[in-house]
């Protein structure tokens, strides 16, 4: 590379995301994670300045914590799951409410090499995104190890909740 070349690269979707609500504290962002343990967090958490809109994450690798401080029910949890639609957009409805901010994204899944059933399989995810006007969920098979798999949801979860804030912001002008 010469000394004069230009290196651009996109912003990633964190930085857009700051970009987009930085000035607007009225819009609020918390996490519930299972699968991301906190990775979607701490990257929302990365820009200076996200405290503006950066209300908190639960993370929410146990049952219990998903019951006890997300609300999901216990039936939903035994099926269809802690891995499933129903539950991803039960957390992430239960962080907006528990942190009590106006949108909240939510990851669940196997990350494996353990965890995979007949009809789970290892880098089954599901992403939520809860919002005044309702939730929206995605369901992904992510190919590769635990780390790969891990970041490949982390990196959904962040452009989903972009793609839902870009959405959720025009609306409103």
């Amino acid at each position: 590379m010469q000394e004069n070349d230009i290196v651009t690269s996109s912003p990633s979707p964190e930085q857009c995301i700051f970009d987009l609500l930085g000035q607007q504290s009225e819009i609020t962002i918390a996490t519930a994670e299972s699968i991301s343990a906190g990775a979607v967090a701490s990257r929302l958490a990365a820009p200076a300045g996200a405290s503006t809109y950066l209300m908190g994450g639960i993370v929410s690798y146990a049952y219990d914590v998903k019951h006890t401080i997300l609300g999901v029910p216990r039936d939903v949890l035994d099926n269809p799951g802690a891995v499933s639609d129903e539950c991803a957009r039960r957390m992430a409805v239960g962080a907006q409410q528990a942190l009590n901010a106006t949108i909240a994204v939510s990851t669940t899944g196997i990350a494996g090499p353990t965890g995979a059933t007949n009809r789970k399989p290892v880098g089954l995810v599901y992403i939520a995104v809860a919002g005044p006007e309702g939730t929206t969920c995605e369901e992904h098979i992510f190919a590769g190890d635990r780390t790969e798999i891990t970041a490949a949801s982390t990196e959904r979860a962040l452009q989903m909740l972009l793609e839902f804030l870009q959405q959720f912001t025009t609306k409103d002008n």
